[in-house]
């Protein structure tokens, strides 16, 4: 008898495949898929080819996304080391030797042109789940002093770049790990607290911190103009103050219900700078309104704590803590995005996740899926 007919139907043969997928998380993300294609259809349909190349990364995001959920969290902590290693010492070769864009220095060519700070955005989260691991059940104060370090090295490496969206992203990603490793709330009060007097004082004195001449310690020229911008935009309104406040006539222009696909006036008329990037949720807001935006807010919360519960269900603490700090990647991501474009934050480089258009985030993005739809199987295989 011929082999073939003994061979079980090909449903059955890549069903195993798929049984590591989350559905409740890979249902957000689809929701948040559609979403971003629909609005990047309308806002960059006359840009190129925006859709087009959008929808690729999501498939490429998507099949790396499929190949990591078959990965093991144990070989993942494998990775950690030589990952991040690999991350700082290109960190360290861009400081040295890379490639200056528009005043910044944060690509290296090596074969191929690389921006190595996006490899911390995972390779940083790895490390220190790796570290507190490692230590598990004897956790001193001395072991989250050398995780801040770990942690500030490629956080310093990128904002000299300077890159402080980037450096934002992986400062986020290394605290919510030392934070959920158990860091003693009376190291976190302090600095909390200190962030926001200095915020207070800077509000309260914001004419003359802001004055044409003042320079402030620590922060690159362009940083203390944003901030100063994010206060008053209408101290430039046609030159600084230009993006946050066409950003946040589009969002008022929308209304409740919005003007409708592929009616948002201020989108094609391209007053909103960066339509299609750092400023997409501006296009979709002033389209699909207030209630689209809440629709849009509901799914990335949803996003958010099913990351969480996969964190909690997690069976070891290097699972945990990396499926922890992952999902706060996507809130960090969602909210500065949103906050920059809104004007309750400076605006910095801050993709949309699965709305912005960029493939080197959309690849970071599906990686992250996939380390989380792998965490939430090993869970599912342990309770078998």
């Amino acid at each position: 008898m011929d082999s073939r007919f003994n061979q079980p139907p090909l449903l059955n043969r890549i069903a195993p495949w798929f049984a590591g997928f989350d559905g409740p998380l890979a249902f957000a993300v689809f929701m948040l898929a559609c979403a971003g294609l629909l609005i990047m259809y309308s806002s960059g349909y006359d840009h190129g080819t925006r859709f087009e190349d959008h929808a690729r990364n999501m498939l490429i995001a998507a099949t790396i996304m499929f190949v990591v959920a078959q990965v093991p969290p144990q070989r993942l902590m494998a990775l950690a080391v030589p990952l991040y290693v690999l991350g700082v010492t290109l960190l360290i070769a861009v400081a040295i030797f890379g490639i200056t864009k528009k005043g910044a220095r944060r690509w290296i060519n090596i074969g191929v042109t690389i921006q190595p700070s996006e490899i911390l955005k995972i390779a940083m989260p790895l490390m220190l789940a790796w570290w507190f691991q490692k230590r598990e059940g004897q956790l001193r104060p001395l072991d989250f002093v050398v995780a801040g370090a770990l942690l500030l090295v490629p956080v310093g490496l990128i904002m000299k770049q300077p890159d402080l969206g980037t450096s934002l992203l992986v400062l986020a990603a290394g605290l919510s790990i030392i934070f959920f490793a158990g860091v003693s709330w009376k190291l976190v009060v302090p600095p909390v607290l200190l962030g926001v007097v200095g915020i207070a004082l800077i509000v309260v004195f914001e004419p003359s911190l802001c004055a044409d001449g003042v320079r402030w310690p620590v922060l690159h020229d362009y940083q203390q103009q944003r901030i100063c911008t994010l206060l008053d935009p209408t101290r430039d309104p046609l030159g600084k103050g230009f993006h946050i406040i066409q950003g946040m006539i589009a969002i008022g222009a929308g209304g409740v219900f919005g003007k409708g696909f592929m009616q948002g006036t201020q989108t094609h008329l391209e007053f909103i700078p960066e339509r299609t990037t750092d400023f997409i949720f501006a296009a979709y807001s002033e389209e699909f309104g207030l209630l689209g935006n809440i629709l849009l807010i509901c799914a990335f919360i949803f996003l958010i704590l099913r990351g969480l519960a996969i964190a909690l269900d997690a069976p070891t603490l290097f699972s945990r803590l990396l499926a922890g700090a992952v999902t706060m990647i996507f809130f960090t991501y969602a909210f500065v995005n949103m906050g920059m474009v809104s004007g309750i934050v400076p605006v910095v480089g801050v993709p949309l996740p699965f709305i912005s258009y960029g493939g080197t985030a959309m690849v970071t993005l599906g990686l992250a899926l996939g380390i989380l739809m792998s965490i939430s199987n090993s869970k599912r295989l342990v309770q078998s």
